[in-house]
């Protein structure tokens, strides 16, 4: 059995059950939250409890490190739909103590890759193309400053408006811990 049949024959059950129904709110974000966070696998459940968030009460964005790549990327776009779309007031980046892109460098991910079948030419090409893969691949120094750069390309993105709050925090994983780099209110 695979883990994906385990996933589909438990989510038969869930659904004949009627499991979800705890669940069900609208798309509009109750405390009128977007959250860009790190895709951990401790801050899937610690973040809520730590920011007293229920199912519904926030949008939720997850990505390695939470950081913002590109100010025209995904990221960027899901935080304007969430703004200007799903009724959401104030913006909370957080990050965490311990990261996987702390200190991550390209050439750890690149071996890796090529350890399960990655075309070293691959690289190669896309380097003589323009593309700057290893910085593509490279983490940051300090959670600190990351989350201080993501909430500045927020505020600096020339479709977000500035009354709206940018907040930037940084969590303990194994704790719950909130620590403030960035207070939105201080910038309005």
């Amino acid at each position: 059995m695979t883990i994906l049949d385990t996933i589909l024959d438990y989510n038969k059950s869930f659904v004949e059950t009627k499991q979800y129904e705890p669940f069900q709110t609208t798309k509009f974000p109750d405390k009128k939250l977007v959250i860009l966070t790190c895709m951990d696998t401790r801050l899937v459940e610690l973040l809520h409890r730590a920011m007293d968030l229920k199912n519904g009460d926030a949008k939720i964005i997850r990505n390695a490190g939470a950081v913002i790549s590109h100010p025209f990327g995904s990221i960027m776009r899901s935080i304007l739909v969430a703004v200007y779309e799903l009724q959401a007031d104030e913006v909370v980046v957080v990050g965490h103590h311990g990261c996987g892109m702390a200190g991550l460098e390209s050439e750890s991910i690149l071996e890796k890759a090529k350890e399960r079948g990655l075309d070293v030419d691959v690289v190669d090409t896309l380097e003589y193309s323009g593309i700057d893969v290893k910085g593509f691949l490279t983490g940051f120094s300090k959670v600190e400053d990351n989350v201080a750069h993501s909430v500045d390309v927020i505020n600096n993105h020339p479709l977000f408006v500035r009354q709206i709050p940018v907040h930037g925090l940084v969590i303990c994983p194994d704790t719950g811990k909130l620590d403030v780099v960035v207070n939105g209110y201080d910038h309005l």
